[in-house]
């Protein structure tokens, strides 16, 4: 892969979960990747994905929640935090109940 990593974040949380998020700015945009883009963010813990949302090549623009996959519609690096956040404090706090 061609490109810069733009944005990186890792953070081990009390319970041992962690949640990391990477992003890579692409030398050249593609036909997948129109905003030029690569990204992985995941959160998980006991060495299994809660949440986790990426742009794999061949699969485009998607998010993983527990073992269900749906598409996700990139807005911005912004929203995509955002978005991403969101499940994972949703996820982590069905988790406390």
């Amino acid at each position: 892969m061609n490109a810069t990593r733009i944005f990186y974040d890792k953070a081990v949380l009390a319970d041992g979960a962690i949640v990391e998020m990477t992003i890579w700015q692409l030398h050249q945009t593609t036909i997948e990747r129109p905003p030029g883009l690569k990204y992985s963010l995941f959160f998980g813990r006991d060495g299994q994905r809660l949440v986790g949302y990426d742009n794999e090549r061949g699969k485009g623009d998607h998010r993983h929640i527990g073992v269900l996959q749906t598409r996700y519609k990139f807005v911005s690096i912004e929203q995509l935090v955002a978005d991403f956040l969101a499940d994972v404090e949703r996820i982590n706090n069905e988790h406390d109940e």
